[in-house]
């Protein structure tokens, strides 16, 4: 198994052909250095440097195919390493960062000098191509693609089912009951009750042919004979029309202390008649048994969606407006108000350490088992290609300084 990310690139390759390159140019300069010893002792000294040189360059490139490979194919003892170990290589990775980076301890303390409730106001701030515009964009993206990747019936059927069975666990009777009541006590009901008698008002005005007529057919026939029942229906409209004025204009009026004792009464048998529970309960869910409840949540979840992807994809219109701003003055938020990041910040800090502390050794888990499901060619390849630059330097460095030391030692060896 070769794991899902793909392998990084291979930066060592030019400093590995330099350290070959490096040691076949040594090789050259012994074989030119040997063929010339005769005819100066200056060559004494190449020839020394040289040879050394190759012995240092060989002896690190042995050590350094060793950690991932077996040299030239040959299976020496403590050859490849790393291939041979991955196991016990993916187990010490694994402790070593659960003792060293998460634990609750090392978490809180690295928490403690951080900012994060200023550095999410610095991001939510901040406007434009910056990288985190770019981030934005790319989470956008993301969502806009998860939209559209769903099914939409599907998910808008699990998302009504789901609301379903939460709205049927609701007891909404007292719940209604107890914000009925609060409306009460603020007297704010009272401008809901002006609004009602002015629709009042305007529906009688919009039917009083309807009135008129009614009056006329509930009149006797001495009455119609008589022809009063024209004025009867007008003495009864303007007694309507009276009536709404005066409870309109006056706040203490005996109808509007009624309307209160009733509306007093169906909040507290909201909150304590069985009966009205029962009746409201049974309301409910009878609604929610409604065909047409379905289709009308199906049309909503729909221009939701539409609605979302179509805002998203529209950068300008969705970032740039109400909820850009929305998004920018929070983030002003958080960079100037001290306290409230007080409180962001112990809350990051507990949640962190709380998952640190249950899911520490699961996320261990999750690395060292990710790192063992590689074989033995993939972590070799990801591991020397992350580091392979500068090991390429150890052999390139093996080379000049085993040649320096061959060439001191040639020295000594001419004076002494």
């Amino acid at each position: 198994m070769t794991g899902g990310a793909p392998l990084p690139p291979d930066r060592a390759r030019r400093m590995r052909l330099t350290a070959t390159l490096l040691l076949v140019v040594m090789a050259g300069v012994f074989l030119l250095a040997h063929n010339m010893l005769g005819l100066h002792p200056a060559w004494g000294y190449v020839h020394a440097f040289a040879e050394a040189a190759m012995v240092g360059g060989l002896a690190d490139w042995f050590a350094v195919t060793a950690l991932f490979r077996h040299p030239l194919g040959l299976p020496i003892p403590h050859t490849a390493i790393i291939p041979e170990n991955k196991d016990r290589i993916a187990d010490t990775m694994a402790q070593f960062l659960r003792s060293n980076f998460l634990t609750p301890v090392v978490v809180a303390r690295r928490l403690q000098s951080m900012n994060v409730a200023r550095a999410a106001g610095d991001f939510l701030s901040k406007r434009g191509d910056s990288t985190e515009g770019r981030l934005r964009a790319g989470a956008a993206e993301l969502f806009v693609e998860l939209l559209e990747s769903l099914d939409p019936d599907r998910l808008g059927l699990q998302v009504k089912a789901g609301l379903a069975r939460q709205v049927e666990k609701l007891d909404i009777a007292p719940l209604l009951g107890r914000m009925l009541e609060a409306a009460i006590a603020d007297n704010r009901h009272k401008p809901l009750m002006d609004s009602m008698i002015r629709w009042a008002g305007l529906t009688l005005e919009d039917n009083e042919d309807m009135v008129r007529d009614l009056v006329q057919e509930r009149a006797n026939a001495i009455i119609r004979w008589t022809g009063l029942d024209g004025r009867l229906a007008n003495s009864v409209l303007d007694g309507l029309y009276r009536l709404l004025a005066e409870i309109l204009v006056d706040p203490n009026h005996p109808l509007r202390s009624k309307v209160q004792e009733g509306l007093e009464k169906l909040a507290h048998d909201l909150q304590h008649d069985p009966e009205t529970r029962a009746n409201v309960e049974g309301m409910k869910n009878e609604l929610l048994a409604n065909p047409a409840v379905a289709d009308w949540w199906m049309g909503v979840w729909e221009r939701l969606r539409l609605s979302l992807i179509a805002s998203i994809r529209n950068p300008d219109k969705a970032m740039g407006g109400e909820i850009g701003h929305s998004l920018a003055e929070l983030g002003k938020t958080l960079q100037s108000d001290p306290a409230l990041q007080t409180q962001i910040n112990r809350f990051a800090r507990r949640t962190l350490v709380g998952v640190v502390n249950r899911y520490g050794e699961q996320i261990v888990s999750l690395v060292s088992h990710t790192v063992k499901s590689w074989d033995a060619s993939t972590i070799t390849l990801r591991i020397e290609r992350a580091v392979g630059r500068d090991l390429q330097f150890i052999r390139i460095n093996g080379t000049l300084v085993g040649g320096l030391v061959g060439l001191t030692i040639h020295f000594l060896t001419e004076v002494f």
